[in-house]
């Protein structure tokens, strides 16, 4: 360390001009405000009215929707339950 010491007690830190100092000096009311972005939209439309029947499509005019409801076990860790199970299909009216 005592080597390295001896050529770091001379040195001095660069001064700066006095151009600098005079721009850093200058009043807030020269500095524009910054610019704020609006917020990006988006536009978000479903591509159909959800009204709960999935899958969607057209079935046709004259279309009748069938339900089929029966009882299945299901095999849960609390043990065998039984539950009601639906299925639905559409077919021509």
């Amino acid at each position: 360390m005592g080597l390295f010491s001896q050529f770091c007690v001379g040195a001095e830190a660069p001064t700066t001009g006095a151009g600098v100092r005079l721009a850093q000096a200058a009043s807030p009311d020269d500095v524009p405000p910054p610019r704020r972005r609006p917020p990006a939209r988006l536009r978000v439309t479903p591509y159909y009215a959800p009204d709960g029947v999935y899958p969607r499509y057209y079935p046709g005019p004259d279309a009748v929707r069938e339900c089929n409801a029966t009882y299945v076990q299901e095999y849960r860790p609390s043990g065998t339950v039984i539950v009601p199970h639906m299925s639905c299909y559409w077919r021509r009216g």
